[in-house]
């Protein structure tokens, strides 16, 4: 207790107006970081608490939680979180250099989630260059008494989450659990709303691609592919870790909460089908496009080769005529050179009816 009151000093009183910094955020340690905290009782936040320490103190001695939010913190930051309540170094590490795969792991009664979030970036037109999806991180930290969440990259935020949940008592009084339940199921409902607006553009580029030389759109597909395998990367490894959570025995995890997690890991695979159906859908999308790329190689081959063919006739007839030998009978006829232009059209066009009819020209 005597260390935590120590680290806890760092703190001072909150600021009382609101929309007013609190005094702590300014000239502590956790400046520049600290986004929120809150102590929690029975579901409804203490306003009565003047300062970081009292509500860490009143979490130790049991009389509710507290939640505490933090936006890409330095390692010296973490340590001092970690020293406050007893976080393994292991997961402050993770913490701290983020980049994860999405996990659950446990480490005595403290469950560390890591949770990847994704934001749809609108576009006016899809290039081969847009970014379509865009990332963050959000590693949660929950344990008896308290709530950590430590968010890194600029489409990690949980807006308006904080508010929401103390629109309802009934769920934070569950405790630390509901507020773990509460990121899952927002990072989730994203993902549901991101594969909603990919699968319009997928449907954009499908129509654009079987339209004529729509091959040329071959760039578009392979740099959306890329965009849903980045989707693919944060939805499909958290299929396990949702899993857990809602199997898990666990006493910062009540049944009834175990129930809303079954509810998230439910719409997670409905998202996680839709993610694979994408990709699927974009690679036989590439395919087809390459096939048009083929097919309209060959058109363009078979439409030389039937020109060079009709051609040649000329050619070959001019050819003969060009050896400027001295007895050629046809040489000294009337009409001998209009003769020859006639066959030579008469065998042009022959030719080229021929082609049309079978689809050469």
């Amino acid at each position: 207790m005597g260390a935590t009151r120590r680290v806890g000093r760092v703190f001072a009183r909150r600021g009382d107006g609101p929309g007013r910094p609190p005094d702590d955020v300014v000239t502590g340690k956790l400046e520049g970081a600290l986004v929120d905290w809150g102590l929690y009782r029975d579901g409804v936040r203490d306003t009565r608490v003047s300062s970081y320490t009292e509500a860490l103190d009143r979490a130790q001695r049991g009389q509710g939680f507290v939640w505490i939010g933090l936006f890409q913190p330095t390692d010296h930051q973490l340590a001092i979180i970690g020293a406050e309540f007893g976080l393994h170094p292991l997961a402050l590490e993770d913490a701290y250099e983020a980049h994860q795969r999405p996990k659950l792991e446990r480490y005595g009664e403290t469950l560390f989630a890591v949770f990847k979030t994704v934001t749809y970036v609108p576009h006016d037109d899809l290039t081969a260059t847009s970014e379509v999806v865009a990332t963050g991180e959000v590693m949660v930290f929950c344990g008896p008494g308290f709530v950590v969440t430590v968010r890194h990259g600029e489409h990690s935020e949980l807006t308006g989450l904080r508010q929401v949940l103390e629109r309802e008592p009934h769920r934070l009084a569950t405790g630390p659990g509901a507020v773990l339940h509460a990121i899952a199921d927002h990072v989730v409902d994203r993902y549901l709303e991101v594969a909603d607006a990919v699968q319009a553009d997928i449907d954009l580029i499908e129509t654009s691609m079987f339209t004529p030389r729509g091959w040329r759109n071959i760039d578009r597909v392979y740099q959306l592919k890329r965009e849903v395998l980045e989707l693919k990367r944060a939805v499909a490894p958290l299929t396990g870790p949702m899993r857990a959570l809602a199997t898990l025995r666990h006493p910062l995890i009540a049944d009834e909460t175990k129930n809303y997690f079954r509810d998230v890991d439910d719409h997670l695979q409905r998202v996680k089908e839709q993610v694979i159906s994408f990709d699927e859908l974009l690679s036989s999308i590439l395919q087809a496009g390459l096939a048009q790329v083929q097919v309209a190689e060959n058109e363009d081959m078979r439409r030389i080769s039937a020109w060079v063919a009709i051609l040649a006739v000329p050619t070959m007839i001019a050819g003969i005529y060009g050896m400027n030998f001295d007895y050629m009978p046809e040489l000294r006829l009337k009409y001998a050179y209009f003769v020859v232009l006639g066959v030579m059209l008469a065998a042009c066009t022959v030719l080229y009816r021929l082609f049309k009819r079978n689809h050469w020209l």
